[in-house]
Formats: C-alpha cells, sequence, structure tokens
C-alpha cells in the first residue's frame, strides 16, 4: 500500500505531520503539499505556468516534497509521474478547521481528494473543527486516531469507485468524541461581510470578512454530529446532477 499525503494548509502545517505520523504502519507514506497556504482555494489545476517541486524536511525531520501548486496540482503532479511508484490511496489533511455542507466547493483539503477520485483512485479527506477563538492551538491527537481509523476501514472494505470519504472530527474540551456517525452533507451557514479599506494612497480594497459560519445540526448530516460531539464520515461522489428535476426540465418548451 503507497498512500500519498498531501493538504491545504501548507508542507509545514502540523496537522500534515501528524497524519503521516499517524498513518506509520499501514504502507509507504509519500508526502507531496503546497508551499504555502490555499485554505479555500477550491479545485484550482494549474495550467497557464510551469510548476517546481523541492525536496524539504518536516519538524520532526521526515523527508518531504513540496510544490508552488495547489493541493489539487500536488496529486496531478504525484500521479503523472514526480512519484514514480504506483500510489494506491490519497489521504489530504489534517485541516485545521471543518469542511462541512457547501465547504466543500472552497475546500482544498476535500478538492485534493476529489483531484484522487477523477484520477480512479480513492481519496480520504480530514478536518479537525476548531476550538472557540481563532488564536487557539488545535491538537490534532484525536483527529490523527481517527484519520488511521478511517484509513484502516478502507484497507479492510474499500471505497467504491467515484466516492471519497469527508472526515471531520469535533472539537471537545476532553478530546473525546462520542463515537463515529456515518452522515450526508448538511447545510452551512456563512455570515460573511464585506470589509472596504484604504491604502496609503487613498486608493480602496476590500476584504471578505465576517463572523464565523455556523450551520444547521440536523440529525444524519456533517454538522450535526459535530454539534453533537461525534466524528463524521461522509461519503461524497463528484455527479452533482440534479436527478430530480432532469425530467422537469424535459417538459420545458425548448423550441
Amino acid at each position: 500500500m503507497h498512500i500519498l499525503v498531501t493538504n491545504d494548509d501548507g508542507v509545514q502545517a502540523p496537522g500534515l505531520l501528524a497524519l503521516a505520523n499517524a498513518l506509520d504502519g499501514l504502507g509507504k507514506i509519500t508526502i507531496l503539499a503546497p508551499d504555502r497556504n490555499w485554505t479555500a482555494s477550491g479545485h484550482v489545476k494549474t495550467l497557464e505556468r510551469p510548476l517546481r517541486v523541492r525536496s524539504v524536511t518536516l519538524a520532526d525531520g521526515r523527508p518531504a516534497l513540496t510544490t508552488d501548486g495547489a493541493p489539487a496540482d500536488c496529486v496531478a503532479l504525484a500521479l503523472l509521474g514526480v512519484i514514480p511508484e504506483p500510489i494506491d490511496l490519497i489521504v489530504s489533511g489534517i485541516n485545521n478547521g471543518e469542511n462541512i455542507g457547501q465547504d466543500l466547493t472552497y475546500s482544498g483539503t476535500v478538492t485534493a481528494a476529489m483531484e484522487a477520485v477523477i484520477a480512479g483512485l480513492p481519496g480520504i479527506a480530514v478536518s479537525q473543527q476548531r476550538p472557540p477563538g481563532n488564536g487557539a492551538e488545535i491538537d490534532f491527537t484525536t483527529a490523527a486516531a481517527a484519520a488511521r481509523q478511517v484509513v484502516e476501514r478502507f484497507l479492510r472494505y474499500g471505497i467504491p469507485p467515484g466516492v471519497l470519504l469527508n472526515v471531520n472530527v469535533p472539537y471537545l474540551p476532553d478530546g473525546k468524541p462520542h463515537g463515529i456517525q456515518i452522515t450526508r452533507q448538511g447545510q452551512r451557514i456563512y455570515r460573511d461581510a464585506l470589509v472596504k479599506r484604504l491604502d496609503p494612497r487613498d486608493r480602496p480594497y476590500y476584504w471578505i470578512g465576517g463572523e464565523a459560519p455556523t450551520g444547521v445540526p440536523e440529525p444524519g448530516t456533517d454538522y450535526g454530529a459535530l454539534a453533537e460531539g461525534y466524528i463524521s464520515v461522509s461519503p461524497i461522489q463528484l455527479d452533482m446532477t440534479a436527478y430530480p428535476v432532469l425530467e422537469t426540465l424535459r417538459t420545458w418548451e425548448w423550441e
């Protein structure tokens, strides 16, 4: 088993190191991750400029590769030949912050796993919910253990083609989730606000700010599981066709 580990927080992010260490012993681990933070980058594939790859050393001395490309670029580069050995599984994370509901379209963590699925390989994305307060440090111990558990189950049972697993781990003061729930994608509530400022030359510039997003704590959803203190594991497919609407559209007069 050859596992590629990547992320969107950058190659030196502590969550990536925690993930790689947690997967030790399950197979060969290769790391190829972005050289900077690509949070909320979405599904980016770089086609209009060259990409560079270089070797780095992580905080504990573990070797890794890094690139100036996006998370999906990391997967594409690895599968297209930067990593010569065949890869069996891509695991992305551990993200600093949960990826639930509509976050999936923004998340570099999840879209790295999507890139794996597009290439015909299984992908798993792992994210850790942030504690209250932006400055609080995240402990990835629980999420790392959850990631290993999910990968072990994958090795036992497999994942159907075209599906990735999106894993979200709740923040709990005691670090002890109540268990695992298999969930569907929930409803995110964004509270974005536009912040307008002036630069030193009195030219306007803008930040997309606002309060942290929340969600609808509906039972059976990813947000609902986190709200109840459970680890959420959601099977995600890339086919976004709204099948119930197909027949409705076919009744419209198109001529």
